[in-house]
């Protein structure tokens, strides 16, 4: 969400706690970094032996999920969700010359709010000004993703993390800001409160270098173990 190959009577074992490369998640490293987890933290571990391994939940990089991702901001993912596919239906494919061809009214009808058209007509544009290069996201580290992102108008720390998990699908990044984890941590954890992005950005630190495989795992225990991602998210753009 390891790279070095020790002797074979060793292998599981010093793979579990090799810190992850900069590549993707794939199914395989996901279920290195459940192990690493379930055999640190005893919580994690009976969420995992309950319910089993949660979804990798991935999504295609690219200008159609940053969309998808602006407007997630503050709503549940179901309607979010649904405004996407009226896009999807409206714009084939969704691509930012022909997202800068829909006027207000249109972009209302489909579920854009006016901050939320604002927002996506300045990444379109920035997509077509070359001021920001989706392409070459996928070679920066995670840092420096987020750098770049940040510098766009509606994409917050939130937005960003989000971008990393799902679409580039880095192995330990933690979306300190999203409701649904602070309140599986809560639950999980006994906290007597929701946490609150700071407190969730510390707590997250006993999770590294997995942390994104263990947001999986409390996405999929505040779900229940079902297999999709209809959840309320509170989300700071």
């Amino acid at each position: 969400m390891s790279n070095r190959e020790p002797s074979r009577t060793e292998g599981v074992k010093s793979e579990l706690f090799a810190p992850p490369g900069p590549s993707p998640l794939t199914g395989e490293t996901l279920s290195l970094g459940l192990q690493h987890l379930a055999s640190r933290d005893a919580d994690l571990s009976a969420i995992l032996a309950r319910l089993g391994a949660p979804p990798m939940w991935d999504r295609e990089p690219g200008f159609p999920t940053l969309v998808h991702i602006i407007l997630e901001q503050q709503v549940s993912l179901a309607s979010a969700r649904a405004a996407f596919d009226r896009l999807r239906a409206a714009a084939t494919p969704l691509t930012p010359e022909a997202f800068l061809t829909f006027d207000d009214a249109r972009l209302k009808s489909i579920g854009f709010s006016r901050q939320k058209t604002a927002y996506a007509r300045g990444l379109a544009l920035a997509v077509l000004e070359r001021r920001l290069d989706l392409a070459e996201l996928a070679g920066m580290p995670d840092g420096e993703v987020r750098r770049v992102l940040l510098k766009i108008k509606g994409i917050g720390p939130w937005s960003a993390d989000i971008y990393l998990l799902m679409a580039l699908r880095r192995p330990d990044v933690w979306p300190a800001g999203d409701l649904a984890l602070a309140l599986a941590v809560q639950r999980v954890k006994r906290l007597p409160a929701c946490p609150s992005p700071a407190e969730l950005e510390a707590l997250g630190n006993a999770w590294r270098p997995w942390r994104a495989v263990a947001a999986r795992l409390l996405w999929h225990y505040y779900l229940g173990g079902t297999r999709d991602n209809k959840t309320e998210s509170g989300k700071t753009g």
